[in-house]
């Protein structure tokens, strides 16, 4: 039982007398305690635990610290009634005296707890303190609820609460407690593997992102966005980042260089290094690689390269500069070409399987994030990686030729590259590069010093004049080009060398459309003269060929908190920043992209210019260009961009070159990977199409078999013995000069079941050997890039327009004769012909359709019904289809081996020789006899197809056989030239096109 008590000083100093409160206690209470009160010495402590007096009354002298601690124990209690033994008993048990200093003092942690409860009060602490009649869940929220006298209190109180929250940190919500507490530390971490370039967090939040070629690359936009893509670059400005594609450069002399890279190219494929526009380097050049003496096999990809261009002082000396920019999938192999080529005796370099040639340091992958990580504090960089640190340590950056004097040097991401492709391109580089300011002599004469303490090479460079007259002239230069209708308008390739100002800096409120302004163009000669002759190679200079001047670039960057405080601090909020000599100038280079030359329809689309400027400027830059009303796009756009202009596309393009190999390898294992995850009736049946590889294209057998269809009729001149294990047909062959002789009858073409027709033909059916001996014996597939032969191909094809019409003729008419076509066939026996196709009428094409010669029959129909003649494919049958049913119902039975014998004799001779990965709809072994699969010959393969915003219909990109195409070519009349028909995989209808080879 708790009492109440009355605590009054008594007479002795520092204690307190404790007498009980005469209410609420009986009568036999109140008569000890009026006995008590007659005691004023003497204090007595009521305690609430009945055995807390066992210790009995000691004095306040001889009182222990431990003895305090055991009455504090009791000290917050009441007297106790207890029925057994005499009151008297129980009071002696309680302690009588209590020091006051010494008990507020082991009671000032509660006390303290009592006050700040009783003075802090939550939201709701004054409305449960009214009255019980008053309170209600609704009154915490509504102050309204309250009765009038009390609300003014509320409001007050209210306030306070907001004010303090509003003091108070507010709690976080999940996506920033889910943030990393040092993200440049995480961001470092999660670029071992896969480089980010440096618009990744931008591209991040707005596109799908894919892993490939060791970068961490922007695929397509998350929004809808396609159609507005092509508007883009067919009206206005498209930007895309190129950052990723590799830089290599060349050091030492002219002689060397050019003796050196002979090899690598030839002359018949186009521009080599040697040209005299390219050399100058007034011009970029771009030609295909090979390996040194072997064109025209083995090719190893498409580059671009770009000579440095000499200075007026510069004009005698031996030593040129040569960068090569290569896709980062063909950079180990071009590495190790010029390795071997320029005799470099430093370290080996890897090998050239590896395609991810920039892979960081595997040390610690897989660990969590973690501040505190042993492992990753040796692996990650406590600064923001950027240009060569993403390379690992262990890997060189230059190799030097001891034989040659040759120096080799790995720029990559130390130079970034922007593209701008559009009509509109030029008007928005315009705006965002300003020519920079020239210093004045009060400025050049002392040196400036940057953020970092480096001194700018800008004071250094604006002491020459001639490099001021230059500067200038490039400024000039650049105000022309906002004449041009289109970049299509100047020279293929030319290179305009700029020093700019800080992009930064005029960046406007609001994002605007750039546009050209005609009105501040004055001078249209000049703007005539510039469409004609083209850029000055004296106007190609630029000092970002320096190293040291690309360094003190990077490192003098003024950073985006410093930039925003200066900003901050202006007085008028919004006006120009002037830095002065701190500002810094960055030197770029323009290179124009010519856009579409072959053919003759759309010539000039999709041409713009390239940006080259050094690292760590990428998203000034970036945003920049942004907000002149660019848009940006991915590798989709990319892709597009190379299909609409009808050109090849590395690595998907060139099945005749090892980064193409490995990439249709990695495509088809994802597309049968995909495949098979679909059950079997929501997926193609491929076998009942008649469509062999559906995944691939099988070049190479694809050449094997018609190269020994020609040599089996003499078509090379002479009559080669062939391999006994080799028996060629001679029912579907046809020679070249046999015009009269087509193809099969119709009859033997419309076979639908192919196991009857490899019955009847099974004596002279060709055995097609593992094309894996194929590639041991005969060597590798090219594709012919001679472009003598492609123009007299093209001729051969008679190039039609998108909408069928004939163009004009030569006048001349181009004849194809025996001896010419008997040179092509001893000269490029095993060679693809890259061909744009057109259907006449309807259809798509997709990837990997099949394109065949269409048979005489078809050519007759076609010419009496041209608008709705479509040949049609027969149903194959799936002789693998009983099989599978086989299999699966032995795998539910779950028979043992001694059973599975005796189970049904017939079952098991038919499941013995079945292949053991059998998927239903897919052929199990090497595709056979590719070219007599189907009632058509097969001549080729589409590479990349769709329906094209460019022309308003289906087209396709792909590859034929040349000796498919000759053969075909030579049988067909003349008005009918070139029509071929193309089968999706998925299908089984014929679309009639046309072939143009555009050169």
């Amino acid at each position: 039982m708790f009492k109440i008590f009355d605590f009054n000083f008594g007479k002795e100093p520092g204690g307190i007398e404790l007498r009980p409160a005469m209410s609420g206690i009986n009568r036999k209470e109140k008569k000890y305690a009026k006995k008590m009160r007659n005691q004023p010495s003497n204090v007595i402590f009521p305690s609430s635990d009945p055995g807390a007096g066992k210790s009995g009354i000691e004095s306040i002298e001889s009182q222990s610290d431990s003895d305090c601690r055991n009455q504090q124990n009791g000290s917050h209690g009441a007297y106790c009634h207890q029925s057994q033994g005499s009151d008297r008993k129980h009071l002696e048990n309680v302690p009588r005296f209590l020091n006051a200093k010494d008990f507020a003092q082991y009671r000032a942690a509660e006390i303290n707890a009592m006050l700040k409860a009783v003075t802090h009060k939550s939201n709701s602490q004054f409305l449960q303190s009214l009255p019980p009649h008053f309170r209600r869940r609704a009154m915490s929220k509504n102050v309204k609820r309250l009765p009038r006298r009390l609300r003014e209190i509320a409001n007050k109180e209210m306030e306070k609460i907001a004010h303090l929250k509003k003091e108070q940190s507010k709690s976080k919500s999940r996506k920033a407690r889910r943030r990393h507490g040092n993200l440049l530390l995480e961001f470092n971490r999660r670029q071992r593997k896969n480089i980010w370039l440096e618009t990744h967090i931008w591209h991040a939040k707005r596109y799908h992102m894919v892993k490939k070629w060791g970068y961490c690359l922007a695929n397509k936009p998350t929004g809808k966005s396609y159609r507005a893509c092509y508007r883009a670059m067919t009206q206005q400005c498209l930007l895309q980042d190129l950052s990723f594609y590799c830089c290599l450069e060349l050091n030492g002399t002219q002689d060397n260089l050019l003796k050196v890279l002979a090899p690598l190219s030839s002359r018949e494929a186009g521009t080599t290094f040697a040209s005299v526009d390219c050399l100058s380097g007034k011009r970029q050049g771009s030609l295909v690689l090979y390996k040194a003496e072997q064109y025209p096999e083995k090719p190893l990809g498409p580059i671009t390269f770009l000579w440095r261009p000499r200075a007026v002082s510069e004009i005698h000396a031996e030593n040129r500069q040569l960068w090569i920019w290569a896709h980062p999938a063909l950079k180990m192999d071009l590495l190790t070409e010029l390795h071997l080529a320029c005799q470099c005796s430093d370290d080996p370099i890897p090998e050239a399987a590896q395609i991810d040639c920039r892979t960081l340091t595997q040390r610690g992958t897989g660990l969590k994030r973690k501040l505190e990580d042993k492992v990753g504090e040796e692996v990650i960089a406590k600064k923001k990686i950027i240009g060569n640190s993403t390379r690992a340590e262990s890997k060189p950056e230059s190799w030097v030729s001891l034989t040659t004097g040759i120096v080799i040097i790995d720029l990559t991401m130390e130079i970034l590259r922007y593209r701008l492709i559009g009509p509109l391109s030029h008007s928005a580089m315009l705006e965002v590069l300003q020519p920079a300011t020239v210093m004045e002599n009060c400025e050049v004469t002392g040196e400036v010093m940057g953020a970092r303490g480096l001194p700018f090479w800008w004071s250094q460079y604006c002491k020459k004049p001639e490099d001021l007259a230059l500067h200038n002239r490039q400024g000039n230069f650049l105000q022309l080009l906002s004449g041009l209708a289109s970049p299509a308008e100047i020279s293929a390739g030319s290179v305009l060398g700029l020093t700019v100002r800080d992009p930064r800096l005029n960046i406007p409120e609001n994002r605007t459309r750039a546009l050209p302004d005609a009105s501040q163009l004055k001078d249209l000669e000049k703007v005539k003269e510039l469409s004609l002759k083209g850029l000055p190679a004296e106007c190609a200079q630029s000092q970002i060929w320096d190293q040291n001047v690309r360094n003190i670039v990077t490192e003098t960057k003024i950073s985006e908190q410093e930039l925003n405080q200066m900003k901050s601090k202006l007085l008028v909020p919004g006006s120009p920043l002037n830095l002065g000599p701190q500002e810094s100038k960055i030197p770029i280079l323009l290179v124009q992209q010519p856009g579409k030359m072959s053919g003759k329809e759309h010539i000039g689309w999709g041409s713009g210019w390239d940006i080259l400027f050094p690292k760590g400027w990428g998203m000034a830059f970036w945003i920049s260009l942004i907000y002149r009303g660019v848009r940006v796009g991915g590798l989709q756009e990319g892709v597009k961009h190379s299909q609409y202009q009808g050109i090849p596309r590395f690595p998907d393009d060139f099945p005749d070159c090892p980064a193409g190999i490995r990439h249709i390898e990695e495509t088809e294992k994802e597309l049968i990977d995909k495949y098979k995850r679909y059950p079997p009736a929501k997926r193609p049946n491929y076998i009942h199409y008649g469509t062999m590889t559906p995944f691939r294209c099988p070049w190479q057998q694809l050449v094997e078999e018609w190269e020994g269809k020609s040599k089996a009729h003499g078509l090379s001149g002479k009559e080669p013995e062939l391999k006994p294990e080799v028996q060629i047909s001679t029912k579907n062959l046809v020679g070249v000069h046999e015009r009269e002789t087509c193809m099969q009858s119709p009859e033997e073409d419309k076979l639908s079941d192919p196991e009857e027709q490899m019955e009847e033909d099974s004596v002279v059916q060709p055995k097609i050997p593992n094309p894996k001996d194929i590639l041991a014996e005969s060597g590798h597939v090219s594709i012919l890039r001679n472009r003598r032969l492609l123009k007299q191909l093209s001729a051969w094809c008679r190039p039609t327009s998108s909408r069928g019409q004939q163009t004009k003729q030569c006048s001349q008419s181009v004849q194809m004769t025996t001896d010419a076509v008997d040179s092509s066939i001893s000269s490029y026996p095993r060679f693809l012909v890259w061909v744009r196709l057109l259907p006449l009428k309807k259809g798509c094409p997709i990837a990997n359709a099949t394109i065949c010669i269409p048979s005489e029959e078809d050519l007759q129909l076609q010419a009496s019904d041209p608008k709705n003649y479509a040949p049609q494919e027969p149903k194959h049958r799936d002789p693998f289809k009983h099989q599978i049913k086989i299999l699966k119902g032995r795998k539910k039975r779950a028979l043992p081996e001694d059973q599975k014998s005796s189970s049904g004799g017939q079952d098991a001779k038919s499941s013995a020789n079945c292949p053991k990965n059998l998927t239903l709809g897919l052929w199990p072994d090497q595709p056979q006899d590719v070219i007599s699969h189907c009632s058509r010959l097969t001549i080729g393969y589409v590479s990349q197809g769709d329906f094209s915003l460019n022309v308003g219909r289906g087209e396709a990109l792909g590859f034929v056989s040349l000796l498919g195409l000759l053969h075909m070519l030579s049988n067909q009349p003349g008005d009918k030239r070139g029509l071929v028909l193309v089968r999706n995989p998925a299908s089984l209808q014929y679309r009639l096109a046309r072939i143009n080879i555009e050169v």
